[in-house]
């Protein structure tokens, strides 16, 4: 018996919103389409996406608002699909919010495939919505709100530093200190990350990082600024690798191990969630000598 015909997978197309005025056409891509922004290149790379039904191959061209961007055969491409969970793992929940492990690969929010889309999803909850971010790579705990309220509260919370976040890491070369402040300010704004090495040796460290300011992308370039970049981390990490194992790292290597804060609606009650390591990382703590 002959297989049947493969369908034809239909194009998709998005609107560039006023928020997105000025953004590449790769991280709009990746953004919208819920995948890596190598995978959203790729698809630029096989001529299959238009802008106002024009072709365009340029990564990097710049998009204006109300825009339409079109991908043809989407589906078709399999490499261009993130490895999308089809169950969040949920670490902590009460009747206000729930703290859910973040895998790589998956955005927060604002995505078809987002974290937040999935958890609607699977809790039954539709008023579900995410009360901070991670980066797209980077892995572990979230909050999420169950109401408007509750996510009004959880901001209060996060706008006064009161959110006290741990990550680990892996970075380039020997830390020597056990313990250290980075106080360096971002984006005009001050921002503090507290770094104590759990390991090290010439090649790398594995790192604990403590914040509680939120600034964008604060420590992977604030691990920059120190001369030690998050290994894996393609805008801030390493721009020379002398281990061709490093090669294969595609993600940088950061997890958000803890989160910690007040209740915000539930004054004397504390919220404190921990995420483990996942597999990948404990692999590459093995090969790097960092167990």
């Amino acid at each position: 018996m002959s297989a049947p015909p493969a369908r034809k997978p239909k194009p998709v197309a998005f609107q560039v919103a006023r928020r997105e005025d000025g953004a590449a056409l790769q991280d709009f891509l990746a953004a919208r389409l819920g995948v890596s922004r190598r995978a959203a290149k790729q698809q630029i790379d096989a001529r299959i996406v238009r802008v106002d039904g024009q072709c365009v191959w340029m990564a990097h061209h710049r998009l204006r608002a109300g825009a339409v961007v079109t991908v043809a055969g989407f589906a078709a491409s399999p490499t261009a699909v993130s490895n999308r969970p089809a169950k969040a793992k949920i670490l902590w929940e009460d009747a206000d919010y729930l703290v859910a492990d973040k895998p790589a690969g998956v955005l927060v929010n604002e995505a078809p495939f987002s974290l937040e889309t999935l958890l609607r999803t699977q809790t039954g909850q539709p008023d579900l919505r995410a009360s901070h971010r991670l980066d797209r790579d980077t892995t572990g705990c979230v909050l999420f709100s169950k109401s408007a309220a509750a996510h009004e509260a959880a901001v209060a919370v996060f706008k006064r530093h009161g959110v006290a976040k741990t990550y680990r890491t892996v970075v380039s070369g020997r830390w020597d200190a056990e313990s250290s402040t980075i106080d360096l300010p971002l984006d005009g704004r001050r921002a503090l990350s507290l770094v104590r090495c759990l390991r090290a040796n010439n090649q790398a460290s594995h790192l604990a990082v403590r914040i509680e300011t939120g600034r964008t992308h604060q420590i992977r370039r604030h691990l920059a600024m120190a001369r030690h970049p998050v290994l894996g981390d393609g805008v801030y990490g390493p721009k020379v690798v002398e281990d061709l194992r490093l090669m294969r790292l595609t993600r940088p290597l950061l997890h958000a191990v803890e989160l910690e804060l007040d209740h915000p609606l539930k004054p004397g009650d504390r919220i404190k969630v921990f995420s483990p390591l996942p597999q990948e990382f404990h692999r590459w703590l093995g090969a790097l000598r960092l167990e």
